[in-house]
């Protein structure tokens, strides 16, 4: 059949739709902001099989004034994102030292704000690409992920500039006058974009206790390890369940500074990123807690508040040194109950507190002890939270201390309530996920798994743990579990010793069960229930029964 179209009609057709088929895909924002009748003229006037380089000139040296002046800069950044994101999958090498990601492209460009452009919007304050020079980096850091582009900045270009030197993080903070952890912090920021490559986290679970399928790689390698610090304990509640009212030697301020210059020793020695997690009784008790928790910022790590609700006046002295990653603080239930367990008044200080940490954008965290009085009222509790607070959820009530005056939840009813608390967080995003047993119903449910307690199953002596104001080093706080003392031991001599080797193996009665990686139970529950807690499994398990 003869067409009806004219021959030098289809012929341009099909340069257009070469055209197109070729660039369009490729430069889709540099076509967003050409006019429809300019892009179709640079369609018609470029000849047969045109190259890149000649593509990137032409519009590097255009001077249709309907063409924006940062065109070229835009196409080559744009071909530098597509040519990265079409490599194929990214495989990146295990390194021993601070690395350049091998897949980093810098781009010298002579218009700012381009990469915003490519990131789906305008610069900084909704502004478009104004003239002045500026660099551009893009990277891949996933096997499957797009490229990621970002402008540079001063903190990035001395990064890379320290890692190709190899220029010490001590000599850095000595010329600018920084805080060490100031410097570190910055080579973790650029880790943690996947700008710069960092040797593998040295906090991983033992292959030769615990099973592990390539699969589930994310519950094996904790990049973090977190210093619970029990700093005083002085507290101006007395609750109902409190696990330690005992006296203890105060901490003073120079022994507060030895630990914090030996957790980051530790830190660097398992190339892991360092928090610390002030909590007492009240840690703001402390007399010197401003001066701690400052001297914990310098070191560089990230630094979490466990305590009772404070004054504006307290949380801004603390937002002038650092936001904190989060403050958590407690409730037991609804208004009456609470107040029972915490103190009269309680219960309504604590939701004015979340009011202001909302208010001053500090994260927020409530935990509830989950006792057979309150387990009722928890999915009551989380409704009341929805818009109060950030993260809202449950630890199991261990007896110990004056734990032991209370009724732990019936074991009999606590599956059931575990899958009604995880129908509930389906709607309710302040509900988190944090009791270990949540993976039974997963598996139940065919659902995938979570990471449970800790994000790697229970993280006794594993990815944190927990010591008191004398020193004294637990493998968790709920439950007494001594495994040495921060002023005699070096953390790394605590952390490998056999004792916390053993608690962070957990039970051998939870050796063969196909969740042992995310699970294991809860320890304190099992010992205050008056079990081996290296034998015996957690008695609310409810994955034996099925």
């Amino acid at each position: 059949m003869t067409s009806l179209v004219p021959q030098d009609q289809q012929e341009r057709s099909s340069r257009l739709w070469s055209f197109e088929d070729r660039w369009e895909s490729v430069f889709p924002v540099c076509r967003a902001h050409v006019p429809p009748d300019a892009w179709r003229h640079i369609a018609e006037t470029q000849p047969e099989g045109v190259s890149l380089q000649g593509f990137l000139t032409m519009l590097s040296q255009a001077r249709d004034e309907r063409l924006p002046g940062f065109l070229g800069d835009l196409a080559r950044l744009e071909w530098t994102v597509h040519s990265l994101s079409a490599a194929g999958p990214v495989i990146l090498p295990e390194v021993d030292a601070p690395t350049i990601n091998p897949n980093l492209q810098m781009v010298q460009l002579s218009w700012k704000g381009l990469p915003a452009l490519l990131n789906g919007g305008k610069g900084a304050d909704n502004e478009s690409p104004v003239a002045g020079e500026e660099i551009a980096v893009v990277w891949r850091d996933a096997p499957g992920g797009p490229a990621r582009i970002q402008t540079a900045s001063a903190e990035d270009l001395l990064i890379l500039k320290m890692v190709v030197e190899n220029i010490e993080a001590t000599t850095v903070a000595a010329a600018g006058q920084l805080p060490l952890g100031a410097v570190e912090a910055a080579i973790d920021r650029a880790v943690s974009t996947g700008m710069i490559l960092a040797p593998r986290s040295r906090i991983r679970r033992d292959p030769a206790v615990f099973s592990i399928d390539a699969g589930d790689e994310r519950f094996v390698t904790s990049p973090v390890f977190t210093l619970q610090w029990h700093i005083t304990q002085a507290c101006d509640l007395h609750c109902k369940h409190c696990y330690d009212r005992s006296n203890r030697s105060p901490l003073t301020l120079e022994q507060a500074t030895a630990v914090l210059d030996d957790l980051r020793t530790f830190c660097r020695e398992r190339r892991v990123r360092g928090q610390v997690s002030f909590t007492g009784g009240n840690p703001l008790l402390y007399p010197r807690f401003t001066d701690l928790y400052r001297a914990a910022v310098e070191q560089g790590f990230a630094v979490a508040i466990l305590g009772n609700p404070a004054s504006k006046q307290q949380m801004e002295a603390l937002l002038a040194i650092q936001r904190p990653v989060f403050f958590q603080v407690s409730l037991e239930g609804l208004q009456e109950h609470n107040d029972l367990i915490r103190g009269a008044g309680h219960f309504t200080r604590v939701l004015e507190f979340l009011a202001l940490l909302r208010d001053l954008e500090i994260p927020s965290k409530v935990m509830l002890t989950l006792t057979r009085s309150n387990v009722d009222q928890v999915l009551p509790l989380g409704d009341v939270l929805r818009e109060l607070t950030d993260d809202f959820t449950f630890n199991r009530l261990s007896m110990v201390g004056e734990g032991a005056n209370l009724q732990p939840p019936s074991p009999e009813g606590f599956s059931g309530f575990l899958k009604r608390y995880v129908d509930a967080s389906r709607t309710n995003p302040v509900m988190g996920w944090k009791d270990n047993f949540i993976n039974i119903v997963c598996h139940q449910s065919e659902m995938d798994l979570f990471g449970g307690c800790t994000g790697y199953g229970c993280g006794a002596a594993f990815n944190f743990m927990a010591v008191l104001s004398d020193g004294e080093a637990h493998a968790c706080r709920k439950f007494p579990s001594p495994i040495g003392n921060v002023y005699h031991q070096t953390i790394s001599e605590i952390y490998d010793s056999n004792m916390a080797q053993k608690y962070r193996t957990g039970p051998s009665a939870c050796r063969s069960c196909p969740i042992h990686l995310v699970c294991r139970g809860c320890l304190a529950v099992a010992y205050s229930h008056g079990l081996d807690v290296f034998k015996e499994r957690d008695p609310y398990c409810f994955m034996a029964t099925q």
